[in-house]
């Protein structure tokens, strides 16, 4: 006679489910809101006849999620950056500690002095110096991580062709003001906006899709190696998905073409609700000449900050113009991961909310429109979403 017994049964004799699980006492993102579960209808608000096409309208319903309350920040994305340089200064000085598993991990407690000659070939140096300046070699910032390819796994494959690596340069392209605009002058904004002061609130620009991807990675690494309590790690940040971008940018207003609630981009004082390209080109009336503080302006009913204007936002999604007519109406997703030899129209993404120098229309809450994934404008920032994991928030 063979005796089965565990910790979970052998005190009462009753299925009790396993005993001594972690807990789990939910959720709170610093810097995010929680958007609740609901319905909502996709596409144009208003009539567009040129592109119900590609932005048809449909009834989709949405798992509740956390996004970020505003644009991820010049300073936020410092933050990546740092972390990235002091990984490879802490590499080079061979400064690591083994876990109870034979992992080896950096040992962040050592101080890392960038003065030091050990650190000279972090530097340019020689004829790839400047005027005598000290400055990093930022193409060297790369950021390696993997990822799981669950779509592939759902069709059966192997554990090991799941696993997916990727090596990405993360340091912002700063030349995208010049590049972007031919016969303007744009120099004092790649001089200054990611690393002057004075526009850390800024929404970060210059980073494509593929950048965007890697710090949403890192920023789920972040949280949960400095998880003290123990608990289980949280759903992964990532970008949101088209239709999360959307209905999130809606605030709760169904069928309206801004995430104001209203009809037109101006109150009823005739004050500007955002930051975009006013009538023919009058920049600074809005009260911005390029980009502005990534809190600027009034929210939405969900608490989020320039959901129309600003920047555009990266999303999840791979862009194709008739997605909607075969999506799923639950959790709609078209995605799709291009490779670098792939054809270019493979490697188109939606982006959203139109951004400051973008007529009106590209502010609507159902306009879709894209940009390739490896491709940086002054005009793109991106926000991070995570999945609520449970029925409501109002359940912890």
């Amino acid at each position: 006679m063979m005796i089965i017994s565990s910790c979970s049964t052998q005190e009462t004799g009753h299925l009790t489910g396993v005993i001594e699980r972690p807990n789990w006492s939910g959720f709170n993102p610093y810097g995010m809101v929680y958007v609740p579960s609901g319905n909502a209808h996709i596409g144009q608000s208003d009539q567009d006849m040129f592109s119900t096409y590609t932005q048809r309208p449909k009834s989709i319903s949405v798992q509740g999620f956390f996004m970020d309350d505003t644009e991820i920040t010049n300073n936020e994305y410092r933050q990546f950056v740092y972390w990235v340089r002091d990984s490879i200064a802490h590499t080079i000085m061979g400064d690591f500690t083994e876990d109870e598993y034979g992992n080896e991990k950096i040992d962040w407690e050592y101080e890392i002095d960038y003065s030091s000659e050990d650190f000279d070939e972090m530097f340019y140096e020689g004829d790839m110096a400047f005027d005598g300046q000290r400055d990093f070699e930022v193409e060297d910032f790369i950021y390696r991580y993997q990822w799981l390819d669950w779509k592939a796994a759902a069709a059966g494959a192997k554990r090991n062709t799941l696993i997916q690596e990727e090596e990405e340069p993360i340091y912002p392209d700063t030349l995208c003001f010049i590049r972007d605009f031919s016969y303007s002058y744009n120099e004092p904004m790649t001089r200054n906006y990611f690393s002057h002061p004075a526009f850390d609130d800024y929404p970060v620009v210059g980073v494509n899709w593929k950048q965007a991807k890697a710090f949403c990675h890192w920023r789920t690494h972040l949280l949960n190696s400095l998880n003290i309590e123990n608990e289980p790690n949280t759903e992964n940040f990532r970008l949101p998905t088209e239709v999360e971008w959307e209905y999130a940018a809606r605030g709760g207003h169904d069928l309206t073409p801004y995430p104001w609630g209203g009809y037109y981009p101006r109150n009823a004082k005739g004050c500007l609700l955002a930051n975009f390209k006013p009538g023919r080109g009058n920049y600074p009336e809005d009260g911005g000449f390029y980009t502005v503080k990534a809190d600027a302006y009034f929210p939405n009913d969900y608490g989020l900050y320039c959901m129309a204007g600003n920047v555009s936002e990266w999303t999840e999604d791979a862009f194709y113009e008739n997605a909607y007519t075969y999506t799923h109406d639950m959790n709609s997703n078209y995605s799709y991961t291009a490779a670098d030899d792939d054809p270019d129209v493979y490697k188109r993404k939606v982006i959203r909310g139109g951004s400051w120098k973008d007529i009106a229309y590209y502010l609507h809450t159902g306009t879709r429109h894209w940009e390739f994934q490896d491709t940086t404008k002054s005009y793109i920032g991106f926000r991070c979403a995570v999945t609520f994991l449970g029925r409501s928030i109002d359940d912890f």
